[in-house]
């Protein structure tokens, strides 16, 4: 590992905004805040422009970006720190134990920005918008919570909508070229990717929608219903 990156990793350990596998923090984002305001997630933030973004665009919400790799975290973090973004935070963990680290219904939207696609079919239940990350949003987020997705794979586009119509959820917005008219402010703000898709004239996907209140359960996994019948 490079000095640079140990030096971040080392640093990112005193900054207020940022939580390292915290123990303890469930149903307690509130406390860290210092106010009840409504929280919302950009997994896979990489170095945090759009949980940045949003932050200054909504200062009466909470943000919290979310990622394994403390070198891109940093970055956002040092930027809001400077900023003085009180409603930004970063949390590095797994995505896949989302669950251990916020109670249910406790967060209220989602983001997934520009996430890795894992293209192979082997990979599927990685991406992001797999079922199986589905069961875990929906224990976290409130009724009629919104999850959003940007992207510039062409195949993560196509696999995100199918997984919305086979959980049975309600799409709110599908853009299949975010720039191709007028752009909400929202979906303006651009990624250190983002930025580098456009530039190499790169189609941008856009997803949002909600999730059922009661998702299909997971191919080999038993709904409540048959676990107490059996």
């Amino acid at each position: 590992m490079g000095q640079k990156k140990l030096q971040r990793f080392e640093e990112i350990t005193h900054f207020p905004n940022v939580l390292i596998y915290p123990e303890d923090i469930s149903g307690k984002w509130a406390q860290h805040f210092g106010n009840d305001n409504l929280l919302t997630l950009e997994l896979a933030c990489g170095k945090g422009e759009y949980t940045i973004g949003l932050a200054k665009l909504f200062p009466e919400r909470n943000f919290i970006g979310v990622d394994i790799k403390g070198n891109r975290i940093w970055k956002g973090a040092k930027t809001a720190l400077e900023e003085k973004l009180s409603n930004v935070a970063f949390l590095r963990i797994q995505i896949d134990q989302l669950d251990r680290y916020f109670a249910g219904k406790e967060v209220q939207e989602i983001w997934i920005t520009f996430p890795d696609p894992f293209l192979r079919a082997s990979k599927a239940k990685k991406r992001l918008t797999h079922a199986r990350f589905f069961h875990i949003y929906q224990r976290l987020l409130a009724p009629g919570g919104n999850i959003h997705l940007k992207t510039d794979s062409p195949e993560l586009y196509t696999f995100t909508r199918e997984m919305i119509e086979e959980n049975h959820c309600r799409l709110l917005k599908d853009l299949p070229d975010i720039y191709a008219g007028p752009v909400d402010k929202v979906l303006d703000i651009k990624t250190f990717y983002e930025k580098q898709h456009l530039e190499a004239g790169k189609t941008i996907y856009y997803l949002q929608f909600v999730l059922p209140g009661d998702l299909p359960s997971l191919p080999g996994k038993k709904s409540k219903e048959q676990v107490i019948s059996s």
